[in-house]
């Protein structure tokens, strides 16, 4: 039995109490929102992966501090992406599916198509960096037997647990992650003018501007952005009445990304700025972890790689956990009959489950091509078609008439998106040209 236990003043959801209310009253005052956030931070952590973990590390031992700036850029932008998505499940109490389809067929089946095909490579991709973590801190079978049992693991979770355990899981990794990297990032002592420096005083060196980019693209975004709504489904939070929370919640996951993101800059520029070694790919993050030890101690280089580790592993379960929503909304919205649209996608709808077994069995078959970085180089190509597609919808459905007039976009969050579509527009075409 799962209770959520909230302030004084505010009921209290039991999901096995059928006495119990449909939904929580939303909290009052600041403190009483700051114990009832969640969401935000599953949907951050879920976005922060291995990727984002190397691009701050390379960023910080190429330039120092001089680039953080863009991380806190990216976390803004982040922040009013899933703001954008949360704001029109609470104001209009549609999915994100449901907006798209509004716009035409042509927006549900970009979705469809892009959804099978993600899938099965996202998870060979979020099985083996997992693997690789693992196998560094426990090197006692293969990469892909390691892959294998994460991704046995996370089908598990999801497939036999609640919303309200898979939250709990999730902040327990969010909490080894935030304590692992910040600490590692505060025995380095760094100095604290240039962190400052570094985020007030916008500047870009030579060589560095695809770099901003993917730190501002990378921190904290992923496709279960556009999941951030099914999750506060999960929570109870219904109707114009939580918006004011779920912006405390977004904003308070988004500064902790920031901070987590800055760590690792500060770990690059303070231990390995000014010198020859590189991190490239995955396999950089073990060589750094051994460094770490030679440099400290065992422990150090084991705190660093378990928040490694951490980071990878919770954007696999984040994934297994809120994309499948979204397919099975997907499958709802296409067939129609039978199946009234007011009743939300739950996780034990048959597309739900048959996502979650797309996104664990099918991709074993691809580690056995023993390539982990080239199926990361793909999947992220992938992920970056469709971080322009949610902000261009975003704009469009926030603008229009399907959402009353005070919960519409403001100049602000139109500008941000904006700058968000260039930004993920220069970014696609990057990843594509890598890829190819």
């Amino acid at each position: 039995m799962f209770t959520i236990t909230v302030a004084k003043g505010v009921s209290v959801w039991n999901e096995n109490n059928p006495m119990a209310p449909a939904s929580p009253t939303p909290p009052k005052t600041f403190g009483q929102k700051l114990r009832n956030v969640g969401p935000g931070f599953v949907t951050a952590a879920t976005g922060v992966g291995t990727g984002d973990l190397i691009a701050a590390l390379v960023a910080g031992s190429g330039f120092g501090m001089m680039l953080g700036w863009a991380i806190i850029l990216g976390s803004i932008i982040k922040y009013f992406l899933t703001e954008g998505v949360g704001r029109w499940h609470l104001a209009t109490g549609k999915t994100i599916l449901q907006g798209w389809h509004s716009l035409g067929r042509w927006a549900t089946g970009y979705f469809g198509v892009y959804s099978i095909i993600w899938g099965v490579l996202y998870g060979a991709a979020a099985g083996s960096t997992s693997a690789l973590m693992m196998r560094s801190m426990f090197p006692i079978m293969p990469l892909w037997a390691w892959a294998i049992i994460h991704l046995l693991a996370g089908f598990a979770l999801i497939w036999t647990g609640k919303y309200m355990l898979f939250e709990k899981v999730m902040l327990v990794f969010i909490g080894i992650m935030f304590v692992t990297v910040v600490g590692t990032a505060v025995i380095l002592l760094p100095d604290i003018g240039n962190i400052v420096r570094g985020i007030v005083i916008p500047k870009m060196d030579a060589g560095s501007f695809l770099l901003v980019m993917g730190l501002i693209g990378g921190v904290g975004g992923t496709i279960t952005m556009a999941s951030y709504g099914y999750w506060l489904q999960e929570k109870k939070w219904k109707g114009k009445a939580w918006v004011s929370m779920m912006r405390v919640d977004n904003s308070v996951a988004y500064i902790m990304t920031a901070i987590f993101t800055l760590s690792l800059m500060v770990i690059g520029a303070e231990f390995l700025h000014s010198s020859n070694i590189q991190i490239n790919g995955e396999e950089g993050l073990i060589t750094l972890s051994g460094m770490l030890g030679e440099e400290f101690n065992g422990v150090i280089s084991w705190m660093f790689m378990l928040g490694a580790w951490s980071a990878a592993f919770s954007s696999l379960l984040g994934v297994w956990n809120g994309v499948p929503y979204l397919f099975a909304d997907f499958i709802r919205t296409i067939r129609k009959k039978g199946q009234s649209e007011d009743k939300p996608v739950s996780e034990k709808d048959p597309a739900y489950r048959f996502y979650l077994v797309w996104l664990t069995f099918p991709p074993m078959l691809l580690l056995f091509f023993d390539e982990p970085v080239g199926l990361v180089l793909i999947q992220g190509a992938l992920g970056a078609l469709l971080m322009p597609f949610l902000a261009i919808t975003l704009i469009w459905l926030l603008n229009s008439k399907r959402v009353e007039p005070d919960y519409r976009n403001g100049w602000i969050t139109n500008g941000v998106l904006g700058i968000s579509i260039l930004l993920f527009g220069a970014l696609m075409v990057n990843e594509l040209i890598n890829l190819f």
